[in-house]
Protein backbone atom coordinates (compact mmCIF):
# COMPACT_ATOMS: atom_id res chain seq x y z
CA UNK A 1 0.00 0.00 0.00
CA UNK A 2 1.25 3.48 -0.85
CA UNK A 3 2.23 5.80 1.99
CA UNK A 4 0.04 8.59 0.56
CA UNK A 5 -3.04 6.52 1.48
CA UNK A 6 -2.24 7.13 5.18
CA UNK A 7 -2.43 10.95 4.95
CA UNK A 8 -4.71 13.79 3.87
CA UNK A 9 -2.92 16.72 2.19
CA UNK A 10 -3.86 20.33 2.83
CA UNK A 11 -1.97 23.31 1.32
CA UNK A 12 -1.33 26.33 3.54
CA UNK A 13 0.89 29.43 3.76
CA UNK A 14 2.88 30.57 6.77
CA UNK A 15 4.91 33.76 7.20
CA UNK A 16 8.69 33.69 7.71
CA UNK A 17 11.21 36.50 8.08
CA UNK A 18 14.07 36.06 5.60
CA UNK A 19 17.15 38.14 4.74
CA UNK A 20 18.03 38.79 1.11
CA UNK A 21 21.72 37.87 0.59
CA UNK A 22 22.10 40.50 -2.17
CA UNK A 23 20.66 43.68 -0.64
CA UNK A 24 20.66 42.46 2.99
CA UNK A 25 17.08 43.60 3.65
CA UNK A 26 14.86 41.62 6.05
CA UNK A 27 11.26 41.07 4.95
CA UNK A 28 8.39 38.75 5.80
CA UNK A 29 7.54 36.23 3.07
CA UNK A 30 4.58 33.86 2.83
CA UNK A 31 5.96 30.36 2.31
CA UNK A 32 3.83 27.57 0.84
CA UNK A 33 3.58 24.39 2.91
CA UNK A 34 1.66 21.13 2.56
CA UNK A 35 0.28 19.74 5.81
CA UNK A 36 0.03 15.95 5.77
CA UNK A 37 -2.27 14.80 8.56
CA UNK A 38 -2.49 11.15 9.50
CA UNK A 39 -5.94 9.64 8.89
CA UNK A 40 -8.00 8.41 11.81
CA UNK A 41 -8.33 4.88 10.48
CA UNK A 42 -6.17 2.67 8.31
CA UNK A 43 -7.42 2.35 4.70
CA UNK A 44 -9.15 -0.84 3.62
CA UNK A 45 -7.11 -3.62 2.13
CA UNK A 46 -4.10 -3.19 4.42
CA UNK A 47 -2.07 -6.16 5.57
CA UNK A 48 0.02 -6.59 8.76
CA UNK A 49 3.03 -4.80 7.30
CA UNK A 50 0.86 -1.79 6.34
CA UNK A 51 -0.70 -1.73 9.82
CA UNK A 52 2.75 -1.52 11.41
CA UNK A 53 3.74 1.33 9.07
CA UNK A 54 0.46 3.13 9.83
CA UNK A 55 1.09 2.95 13.59
CA UNK A 56 4.52 4.55 13.16
CA UNK A 57 3.24 7.29 10.83
CA UNK A 58 3.07 10.88 12.15
CA UNK A 59 1.54 14.12 10.88
CA UNK A 60 4.04 16.51 9.32
CA UNK A 61 4.50 19.61 7.13
CA UNK A 62 6.59 19.85 3.94
CA UNK A 63 7.93 23.13 2.51
CA UNK A 64 7.03 23.51 -1.17
CA UNK A 65 8.99 26.70 -1.98
CA UNK A 66 12.73 26.60 -2.58
CA UNK A 67 13.26 30.19 -3.81
CA UNK A 68 11.58 33.55 -3.21
CA UNK A 69 11.92 36.93 -4.92
CA UNK A 70 13.22 39.85 -2.85
CA UNK A 71 10.51 42.38 -1.95
CA UNK A 72 12.92 45.32 -2.21
CA UNK A 73 11.96 47.14 -5.43
CA UNK A 74 15.59 47.92 -6.28
CA UNK A 75 16.77 44.33 -5.84
CA UNK A 76 13.95 41.90 -6.86
CA UNK A 77 16.46 39.01 -7.19
CA UNK A 78 15.45 35.44 -6.45
CA UNK A 79 17.32 33.72 -3.63
CA UNK A 80 17.29 30.30 -1.97
CA UNK A 81 15.42 29.85 1.27
CA UNK A 82 17.92 29.00 3.97
CA UNK A 83 17.50 28.82 7.71
CA UNK A 84 14.00 27.32 7.41
CA UNK A 85 13.47 23.61 7.92
CA UNK A 86 11.99 21.88 4.89
CA UNK A 87 10.03 19.41 7.01
CA UNK A 88 8.47 19.75 10.46
CA UNK A 89 6.58 17.19 12.54
CA UNK A 90 3.30 18.29 14.11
Amino acid sequence: MDERAFYTDQPTTKPATLNCPFCRSAETYDLHWVIRKKKDRIPQGADERDRARFQKAQSYMVLMDDKVACKNLRCRKRFDISGVKTMAFL
